[in-house]
């Protein structure tokens, strides 16, 4: 995926009307479809901020257990077409992109569901470490209804607290 666009899965459709400067801030990790560079970490969360070339600087955090450390990433991201719809490209090395779709966004923007260039991609984040009453089931049968599969979904630990808030 190197300089180029990311596809976009057919029944993935970008959020418009997006804010960036609303989005900008640390989001908690509540799910996701476990990826290599996440298998195994806890209280992952993401920060994004505007960088003076007018790119989004995204830096990922999380904690291994396992080896009782922290592993963070950082990387960059902009826009595949205009800055008021959700479809980004981001990379964490060099020239290689991947796809970043916010498709479902709360309008105080507390909670979002992103997905990638691929169903396989699927993040839940929140301003919180817990989501609101009622977000969950919500954001599950939206993600249902793209083709996410549902049984894939790790949700994330986050300093003790149960992300689905049940």
């Amino acid at each position: 995926m190197a300089l180029r666009t990311p596809s976009r899965p057919a029944s993935v459709q970008p959020v418009g009307q997006f804010d960036i400067s609303r989005y900008l801030g640390r989001w908690y990790e509540v799910a996701r479809i476990d990826q290599r560079f996440e298998k195994g970490l806890v209280r992952t969360r993401a920060e994004y901020s505007l960088a003076p070339n007018g790119c989004v600087q995204v830096v990922n955090r999380g904690f291994d257990p396992r080896r009782n450390r922290w592993k963070e990433a950082r990387g960059k991201a902009q826009f595949v077409g205009s800055s008021d719809e959700a479809a980004l490209k981001v990379s964490f090395f060099g020239p290689f992109y991947a796809g970043y779709n916010v498709v479902a966004l709360d309008e105080q923007y507390r909670w979002a569901m992103i997905i990638g260039a691929s169903l396989d991609d699927f993040w839940i984040l929140s301003r919180t470490p817990v989501l609101p009453n009622g977000v969950r089931q919500h954001l599950l049968a939206q993600a249902q209804q793209i083709g996410i599969d549902l049984d894939r979904i790790l949700w994330v630990m986050q300093d003790g607290a149960n992300p689905t808030g049940s």
